[in-house]
């Protein structure tokens, strides 16, 4: 039966059904169960996806292909990790409810429509799947007021992008008659010319789905989302969400409006080149680590950009890289700031990791890794990240993407290069940080020895993105 294709969605929303209603039940304290039964549901949901079959479902509003597959793995991948992070976090700072993990489930789920959305309208029920939990987490910590703001900030501007978004959905379907993916390309590809009507839609649209990728202009929630909300919320935000988004906006514009690429290409390189200039430059001043990271996020969606913008499998294929080797620069990165801790309070200004280098040489270390891996210094991941994404642009004839892709990269190697210096040069503070529990060194090491061994066994992950990039543009 068709509908047996959408089943790691399925049995991933009865899971998370069955851990509500447990949770439910008056005992002391399900923290750590539930997000050892949410963790065992993701991980159950990846091997679904992994055997899953291709074909379209559910009278066209789904669709099950290699690209859908990679990303969905990908995210459940970020979601499981970005859950690891929380479990001592959360015991610490008295967070440990147990609607946190169904929190991720659920906005997991939404990710995984996102990625199989073959419909505008379902585009919008992951949209706002994923949203709704997430607006929750920004504000977990109730008790703090910058949490509270966080999720105020967050849920106002994320409703005025789906209203964006479906408007735009709205005016495709008034010009074009469907909504259906298939059917739109089909329309498209028969016409010689498009309505303007359509065009303003596209736009809309663009517009919904750039915000939730913190996509410059539509950046301007990021900063203080990030800073405001829990350590571990803020991963989860920087890595799988933007999996589900970029994905999301890959099919997209790759799939129903392929052929309307001229009116949408110029956008896309314009994006690109503001959030790499504005990653580049505007996190140089922060002194507040997850601020940074925020800027540093908003840029390293700027280089992924590009390999939407060549509209290629060569870019593609370097998008889809970059977003992978991405997630494990992040989570790896944030794992550190999780741990960050003095005198049993949770820290995350720069100077804070003063003297790392002698005092938690392992941390220091792998910190050192993504900081050298964000930057795009060889042989680290992100450095092939990278090479992906210019060679993709350099071959599609974007020598300007590619010229101001290298120059800001050269300019955010200034804070990141900057972390390592304060962690290895500066004098520790009286009060060291505390060592790392156990579940972040285990997130610490898995992401840091990717970010090392990629270089020597990329085929893989390449082999896979091809495959991929090639079920996407058919």
């Amino acid at each position: 039966m068709a509908w047996t294709l959408a089943l790691p969605e399925l049995v991933l929303a009865l899971c998370g059904l069955a851990i509500l209603l447990i949770g439910v039940l008056p005992k002391r304290d399900t923290f750590f169960p539930m997000a050892m039964a949410v963790t065992g549901s993701l991980l159950l949901a990846a091997v679904l996806v992994l055997g899953q079959q291709e074909g379209v479902a559910l009278n066209g509003l789904y669709v099950a292909d290699s690209f859908s597959s990679f990303m969905k793995v990908l995210a459940l991948i970020g979601a499981a990790l970005g859950l690891l992070l929380a479990l001592d976090y959360n015991t610490r700072e008295r967070l440990n409810r147990f609607e946190y993990p169904v929190l991720v489930l659920f906005a997991t789920l939404g990710m995984m429509v996102m990625i199989s959305a073959n419909d505008l309208m379902s585009v919008y029920l992951g949209l706002e799947l994923l949203s709704l939990p997430l607006y929750v987490m920004a504000a977990f910590d109730r008790d703090a007021g910058r949490s509270a703001e966080a999720g105020l900030k967050y849920f106002v501007l994320g409703a005025l992008a789906s209203g964006l978004l479906l408007y735009g959905a709205s005016l495709v379907y008034g010009f074009a008659g469907t909504t259906n993916f298939d059917r739109l390309a089909a329309a498209f590809a028969a016409q010689e010319g498009v309505s303007p009507g359509v065009v303003v839609g596209l736009v809309f649209v663009m517009a919904g789905l750039a915000f939730k990728i913190s996509a410059v202009p539509f950046h301007m929630w990021t900063p203080d989302v990030y800073e405001g909300a829990p350590t571990p919320v803020t991963a989860f935000f920087a890595a799988a969400p933007k999996v589900a988004a970029l994905a999301l906006l890959a099919r997209v514009l790759l799939g129903p409006f392929a052929d309307l690429a001229a009116q949408w290409q110029q956008v896309v390189v314009l994006i690109s080149i503001a959030s790499m200039l504005l990653g580049a430059f505007a996190a140089i001043g922060q002194r507040n680590l997850k601020r940074l990271m925020a800027y540093s996020s908003i840029g390293h969606v700027g280089y992924a950009l590009m390999g939407l913008a060549v509209v290629s499998d060569v870019g593609l294929r370097g998008l889809i890289v970059y977003i992978a080797i991405y997630v494990f620069m992040n989570i790896g990165a944030f794992a550190v700031l999780v741990a960050m801790r003095r005198s049993g309070r949770a820290v995350e200004q720069v100077e804070d990791l003063a003297g790392l280098g002698r005092t938690d040489p392992a941390m220091a270390l792998w910190m050192a890794v993504f900081m050298f891996s964000m930057a795009g210094i060889p042989p680290l991941a992100g450095f092939f990240g990278k090479l992906y994404v210019f060679l993709a642009a350099v071959q599609g004839g974007y020598w300007t993407l590619a010229v101001i892709g290298v120059l800001t990269s050269v300019v955010a190697a200034y804070y990141y290069l900057r972390i390592v210096k304060v962690m290895y040069f500066d004098q520790p503070p009286e009060a060291a940080l505390e060592r790392a529990p156990p579940s972040l060194s285990v997130v610490m090491a898995t992401t840091g020895l990717f970010n090392l061994a990629f270089c020597l066994f990329p085929a893989p992950m390449l082999a896979a993105a091809g495959i991929a990039a090639a079920a996407l543009l058919g």
